[in-house]
């Protein structure tokens, strides 16, 4: 017991020193005097409850959460699909919610991307928001220079990250670990100053405006109903709520598409082929596995699909600006990924939903929002150290598995 209470009593003290100046501390003004005030009772209400909760935690009874079975993921990926389907249909959606639903599917898009690089060939790449860049900015030139519409400009949006993804593979072929993370890091900060210097080319920091928007058969979703547009055809009343319901419905078809592709690809020779590299190199080597193409298909297939998600973001915001692709982009879809799980594609779509709705959710409370969505994510990954979703099974097997014995794991020889 005393030691739980002095590994709680340590807890609580750490949480006083980042508690009370981050939230204890506040500046206010007054005219033209300013000063600083204290408030010690959210940091005492907070430093007790880690008091409590770490106390809580040691006292409890050892609890290993079991892996996600695959029948019980299967019926979660099919409702997770028909909620996706008539979530715009639902009574009370309006513009906010699209809007949001529209942000966690392309963030479901990049998760799945990078999810091929870090959770099946267990690549660790930080600049993954380069080739993100990489798809938004080829839209908007080619689109712009060329009057191609948003079908047209996808595949080739697509096709340039992934180009991106192997002039980025074959400098690190040799490279593994932290030292692939930093170079992998210095390519994203490389492509970002680019963009922001290419001023002739990208605009410079004033970005490029005007991007054309997706069409259906030549309709658009303008706010009016005059002839050409989609309420105008279909004799609808003037709504901007079709053009948002349209976007949602383009970006959950990408999504769909790409976790198709990804899953059918796990199950193919070169899908195993990242699951062995990702698990020893040097024995997927001796098995005669082509590392170098594995690695490359892996940067290759990831970085277009950054690119995908890059192309509708550009056509979504019809603006785009070296601003919206920092580091702290490939931050949160790292974190995505860590988070549903390595290698999971339902634990991606639910790490998405928990990052981008729930930080939207933690808006109700205000200045503390932060320390409570930050709050909830250290619980998600005590309770589930693995992820959400997280399993290291692979993906075909040629039988079931056997049960080894305690007893020959005792003495070795298991």
């Amino acid at each position: 017991m005393s030691r739980a209470l002095r590994s709680a009593a340590g807890a609580a003290l750490v949480a006083a020193g980042l508690f009370l100046p981050l939230v204890g501390a506040r500046i206010d003004q007054a005219g033209s005097a300013i000063f600083l005030t204290w408030h010690p009772w959210p940091v005492l209400l907070m430093v007790a409850g880690v008091f409590t909760a770490r106390l809580a935690w040691l006292r409890a009874p050892r609890w290993r959460p079991a892996p996600l079975p695959r029948p019980a993921g299967r019926i979660g990926a099919r409702v997770l699909i028909g909620l996706a389907l008539v979530f715009p249909l639902l009574p009370g959606v309006q513009r906010y919610q699209l809007d949001l639903g529209v942000l966690v599917l392309t963030y479901v898009i990049l998760g799945l991307g990078l999810n091929i690089v870090v959770g099946l060939a267990g690549l660790l790449d930080l600049g993954y928001v380069a080739f993100y860049a990489v798809g938004a900015y080829v839209f908007a030139l080619v689109s712009g220079a060329f009057g191609l519409g948003f079908w047209t400009c996808v595949p080739i949006s697509f096709f340039a990250a992934a180009i991106c993804g192997v002039l980025l593979g074959f400098p690190v072929l040799r490279l593994r670990g932290d030292y692939l993370a930093i170079v992998t890091l210095g390519f994203g900060e490389i492509v970002r100053i680019i963009l922001l210097n290419f001023v002739s080319l990208t605009g410079g920091p004033n970005g490029i405006s005007g991007i054309p928007r997706p069409t259906l058969f030549g309709l658009g979703f303008g706010a009016g109903n005059g002839a050409g547009s989609f309420a105008g055809f279909f004799g609808l009343p003037a709504s901007s709520l079709y053009r948002f319901g349209f976007l949602y419905y383009i970006v959950l078809g990408l999504a769909l598409f790409v976790a198709f592709v990804t899953h059918r690809l796990r199950r193919l020779p070169i899908g195993r082929a990242w699951e062995a590299l990702r698990e020893d190199e040097v024995a997927a080597r001796a098995l005669g596995i082509n590392t170098t193409r594995t690695r490359l298909s892996a940067f290759a297939l990831g970085a277009g699909f950054g690119g995908l998600a890059g192309a509708f973001f550009a056509t979504r915001q019809g603006f785009i600006s070296p601003e919206s692709f920092t580091f702290m982009e490939s931050a949160i879809i790292l974190s995505i990924v860590v988070l549903g799980g390595l290698g999971s594609q339902i634990g991606v779509a639910l790490a998405a939903l928990v990052m981008s709705g729930g930080f939207e959710l933690a808006r109700d409370f205000a200045e503390y929002r932060m320390v409570v969505f930050g709050a909830a994510l250290v619980a998600i990954m005590v309770l589930r150290p693995r992820g959400l979703a997280g399993a290291r099974a692979p993906s075909v097997t040629l039988g079931p598995p056997a049960r080894i014995d305690p007893g020959l794991l005792a003495s070795g020889r298991g």
